[in-house]
């Protein structure tokens, strides 16, 4: 379905010298303006392009992409305050507008907030809401554990930091089970760690299963044969300091290094471990 808002494939129906016509299909031809149209553009021609209005709300295509799209939540920056609300940077000429009625807080000009992104019922105008809670799914999720999820990174509590996963319910990752820093807005993968009896959900940003050890274990061996067989990381290394060389938690290395010296493949000694004989 073709909506505003959102990136779609369209057919290139007319040639112009302004740009190009697609068929948006009910919502008639929609322009693309010349500086959008790519190369050796022939009518015919499918083009992938994102739909919004204008300032004269006309719906009109480009080849630029918005940070986030209408339904997704965006760690966006503030440019600047108007009679209506704040306008957003969201990657396009034209920025996002930050109504006064959905905002929860005093916005401030070029901080960055985390707002949810949709189209008024009233106007079909693309808006952003920071109050992001109602804008989350009520229902019990369906995730299943050691799901891979996306996640977007919307504060922290004395537990950890809060995530919105796949763009519909809250999730927690632990602040014991985090070895690298993140920040307020980030994107990134994780894994679903457990769906709890109260709705709630926690999450982990690296898997415990087999595969992903036995995946740990040959970063490890790699990184020793780079290093000329010696590493001066053991189990009493900082966690710090071993997902900053290896990319994993210090549990996971305890575990990948104990299946390894079992192996014989390494020994491990109080100042490190090291490729065996």
């Amino acid at each position: 379905m073709i909506q505003i808002g959102k990136t779609c494939k369209l057919e290139v129906v007319k040639q112009v010298d302004f740009g190009v016509y697609l068929d948006a299909k009910e919502m008639g031809q929609v322009l693309l303006p010349r500086k959008s149209v790519p190369k050796d553009c022939r009518v015919g021609d499918l083009v992938n392009v994102f739909l919004y209005l204008d300032s004269e709300d006309m719906i009109i295509a480009t080849t630029s992409r918005p940070y986030a799209q209408v339904g997704q939540f965006a760690y966006l920056e503030a440019k600047e305050n108007g009679p209506y609300g704040t306008f957003l940077d969201w990657g396009l000429e034209k920025d996002l507008l930050l109504p006064f009625g959905e905002q929860h807080r005093e916005i401030e000009v070029g901080k960055s907030y985390l707002v949810y992104i949709y189209t008024s019922h009233v106007d079909d105008r693309i808006v952003a809401s920071a109050k992001v809670d109602k804008f989350l799914d009520l229902t019990q999720p369906t995730f299943r554990v050691d799901e891979e999820v996306n996640l977007i990174i919307g504060g922290t509590t004395d537990l950890g930091y809060k995530a919105i996963i796949n763009n519909t319910h809250w999730g927690v990752l632990y602040k014991n089970e985090v070895y690298t820093r993140l920040s307020f807005g980030q994107k990134l993968k994780g894994f679903i760690k457990r769906m709890r009896s109260d709705g709630k959900i926690d999450l982990i940003l690296q898997k415990g299963a087999k595969e992903e050890l036995d995946k740990h274990s040959v970063t490890i061996m790699i990184k020793l044969k780079q290093a000329g067989g010696f590493l001066p990381l053991n189990d009493k290394t900082d966690a710090d300091i071993i997902y900053s060389q290896l990319s994993m938690s210090k549990k996971a290395f305890k575990k990948s290094i104990g299946g390894l010296y079992k192996s014989k493949q390494i020994t491990i000694s109080p100042d490190g471990i090291r490729l065996a004989d």
